[in-house]
C-alpha cells in the first residue's frame, strides 16, 4: 500500500474519531475503511446507556459500507484514545470487530493502528486473528 494512501486513511480515521459518541467510557475511536474501489468509508464508536447497544467504530464503518452495497475492502485504519486528547497509544480492534473483519476480509488484509498521520503500526488481519473462524469454515 502506498504511503499516500496510508496517510489518507490515518487522517480520515483521526477525523472520524471526532464524531465518536462516548459519554460513558470517554474513549473515542475513529476508523477509515478503504474499499476495493478506492473509496474511504469512515466510522466512529457509538455508546449507549445499555452497553450491549454500543457499536465499535470498525463495525460502524463496515456496516455503512455494506449497507451502501460494498463488500470488497482493501485496508482499515483505526485511531482511538481518551476523548478530546490526541491518541497516546495504538488502539487495536476488539475481538468482535476482528471476527466481523474475518467475515469480509482475508488474512492478508492490512490494518493500520494510528496515533497520527505518520505514527502508525501495521498488521494483517491474520496476525491479529490467527486461526479465524470465518466463511471458509462453514463449507
Amino acid at each position: 500500500m502506498e504511503e499516500e494512501i496510508k496517510r489518507a486513511l490515518a487522517s480520515a480515521a483521526l477525523e472520524a474519531r471526532k464524531q465518536a459518541y462516548c459519554p460513558y467510557s470517554h474513549f473515542a475511536v475513529g476508523t477509515a475503511l478503504l474499499t476495493a474501489d478506492g473509496d474511504i468509508v469512515t466510522g466512529c464508536n457509538v455508546e449507549c446507556a445499555s452497553y450491549g447497544g454500543t457499536n465499535c467504530a470498525e463495525r460502524t464503518a463496515i456496516f455503512r459500507a455494506i449497507a451502501a452495497g460494498t463488500r470488497n475492502f482493501s485496508a482499515l485504519a483505526i485511531a482511538g484514545g481518551v476523548e478530546g486528547v490526541e491518541p497516546e497509544a495504538f488502539c487495536p480492534p476488539c475481538g468482535i470487530c476482528r471476527q466481523v473483519l474475518a467475515e469480509f476480509c482475508g488474512e492478508d488484509f492490512p490494518i493500520l493502528l494510528v496515533k497520527s498521520e505518520r505514527e502508525r503500526q501495521e498488521y494483517t488481519l491474520g496476525q491479529l486473528l490467527p486461526a479465524a473462524f470465518g466463511p471458509g469454515v462453514m463449507g
